[in-house]
């Protein structure tokens, strides 16, 4: 049977195999059950929800990003797992262009730059 934190793993690696790795041991030493809840309630309870395949769950996890303003971090680890899911760079630009009216420009200037360095990584 597969725990609920294998199965939060197993789906995070399919994301982004780096960050699947390293969440547990970012917070092992302060926060070990932030990563333990990362785990098992985003990535198995929620990811592994029936309706939404994990392109659209990446896009909709960048947009939330990037209407909070402020979540740099979050949001490169998402971009990233956006692309490692399929998401094409167009249609990541595309979501964010998307949110101007909603969000404005400031916002969006700062997850496009985040995007800008986390293309340049993939390239």
């Amino acid at each position: 049977m597969t725990t609920r934190l294998s199965n939060g793993q197993a789906t995070l690696a399919k994301v982004d195999d780096a960050a699947a790795v390293n969440v547990m041991d970012s917070l092992k030493t302060i926060a070990p059950d932030v990563g333990k809840y990362i785990l098992e309630f985003a990535f198995s309870d929620i990811y592994n929800r029936p309706g939404l395949d994990l392109k659209q769950r990446e896009m909709i996890t960048i947009t939330t990003l990037l209407t909070q303003g402020d979540t740099a971090g979050q949001l490169k680890v998402h971009i990233n797992g956006a692309l490692n899911v399929g998401l094409s760079r167009q249609a990541i630009v595309e979501t964010f262009i998307h949110c101007i009216p909603y969000v404005g420009f400031p916002k969006v200037l700062n997850a496009i730059t985040v995007a800008k360095e986390v293309f340049s990584e993939h390239d």
